[in-house]
């Protein structure tokens, strides 16, 4: 019986549809998802989702540094069983594979988060809760749990100002279930992102993505302490103020009528983006975390080899090379171009996952050969999501994985563990 990611089962299904003249809803390669995904989505949504920083220079940088890195196949070896399974963090997965953590997923489809987490379970992969998500951890949760009992997830932790909130969403990553937490380490401040910038649109200012504070009781304390002092600022009026006053509303729990007369909506966004995320982050917070949760911790957005060694050195349990997608510092280095630098430091000490800018099964294939232990899936999920709800944000990975399999072995190769720097070589 093949599993459900085998590659040629998932190449059967689609061609016997094809024999019904059905074509899939998800396209099987990443251009043309991205083609399709952007009629879909909204101006705001693609520019949050799709954009990078300055004029993109490091999306273009994770491609090309993929695209010199070629696959040598070998041949007359026998391939005919392959297990693509890992083992992390005591969950055994059926492929190297996450959900990774895209904030304000409601700008695409309302209820994103929940959407996502349920393609997650019934492919039995990780998903990451984003910190600044749609819907609260604990119902993305149970929705995974109505799927598969037990679906492995994890949280994404950006670290706040306010310490007693950081303890809070810790505290409750652990009530639901998390198998880790991902510490986000390169966005203490907003990268400048030209598509958002030229719209006017950031989300969290219509609060969309922050369900994870609205449903805090340490961020509802702090509200209400602010909201009861008052800013007596006599807010400007115009019919932009007005929609966004909406937005705000909606997006808030309680009633949409009592959240349009009451402050303490408006008084949370505010709060939100006065305390989401600390400048300030160092490696003496980072080192306090191991009295702070139980969860294996995870670093994201590792990039230097001395930052990996600092890692260890830390007692961290693992590490995700990531340039953000391309969002947070325009002319960065690559993922994979760290990736190849990092992973012989960490050497086997630590877990490796990499994400940003891995599209395709024939990507995972190198990046695992450089030394990462699991990737990280992003824009792909998000643009199955736009075309068709939790059902595309499944399909999308799960022919990524399809991909994998197939090219694992036509690689000459029969597990992921196999996969070394001799599976690769360069070209410029």
């Amino acid at each position: 019986m093949p599993s459900p990611l085998s590659g040629r089962a998932r190449q059967n299904d689609i061609y016997s549809a094809g024999i019904h003249g059905r074509t899939p809803v998800v396209p099987t390669d990443f251009d043309e998802l991205e083609r399709r995904a952007r009629h879909k989505m909204s101006d705001r949504a693609w520019a949050y989702i799709a954009g990078g920083a300055g004029a993109g220079r490091t999306m273009a940088a994770n491609r090309r540094a993929l695209e010199r890195r070629v696959i040598v196949p070998r041949v007359l070896r026998d391939v005919s069983e392959r297990t693509l399974e890992i083992e992390l963090f005591g969950d055994r997965l059926p492929a190297p594979v996450l959900f990774a953590p895209v904030g304000a997923g409601d700008l695409v489809a309302r209820g994103a988060d929940r959407m996502i987490g349920h393609a997650a379970a019934e492919l039995g992969l990780p998903y990451i809760f984003s910190n600044q998500g749609g819907v609260p951890m604990e119902e993305v949760a149970a929705e995974m749990d109505r799927v598969r009992p037990g679906a492995p997830r994890w949280f994404q932790l950006y670290w706040s100002t306010d310490d007693d909130l950081v303890d809070s969403l810790l505290q409750r990553a652990e009530a639901v279930g998390a198998s880790a937490v991902a510490v986000t380490l390169d966005t203490t401040m907003l990268g400048w992102r030209p598509r958002d910038l030229n719209l006017g649109s950031l989300p969290f200012a219509r609060a969309e993505g922050i369900a994870q504070y609205t449903s805090d009781p340490r961020f509802a304390d702090i509200v209400a302490e602010r909201a009861a002092q008052g800013s007596g600022e006599r807010p400007e009026i115009s019919p932009g103020a007005l929609r966004t006053l909406f937005s705000i509303a909606r997006n808030t729990p309680g009633s949409l009528l009592r959240n349009l007369i009451r402050p303490e909506p408006r008084v949370g966004v505010q709060t939100f983006l006065d305390i989401y995320s600390r400048p300030s982050l160092s490696w003496t917070q980072i080192e306090s975390l191991r009295e702070r949760t139980s969860l294996p911790i995870v670093l994201k957005g590792v990039l230097h080899p001395d930052d990996a060694r600092r890692a260890v050195d830390t007692g961290v349990d693992g590490i995700i090379v990531s340039n953000h997608g391309g969002r947070q510092v325009d002319g960065s280095i690559s993922s994979v171009d760290a990736l190849a630098a990092v992973a012989p430091v960490v050497d086997g000490r630590i877990k490796v996952l990499v994400d940003s800018g891995i599209y395709s099964g024939a990507d995972v294939v190198k990046v695992l050969a450089l030394g990462a232990d699991a990737v990280c899936i992003g824009r792909p999920h998000m643009y199955g999501l736009a075309l068709a709800g939790a059902a595309g944000a499944r399909d999308a990975v799960a022919n990524i994985i399809a991909e994998l399999d197939l090219t694992l072995g036509l690689a000459g190769h029969t597990s992921v563990d196999d996969l070394d720097p001799d599976a690769l070589a360069i070209v410029e």
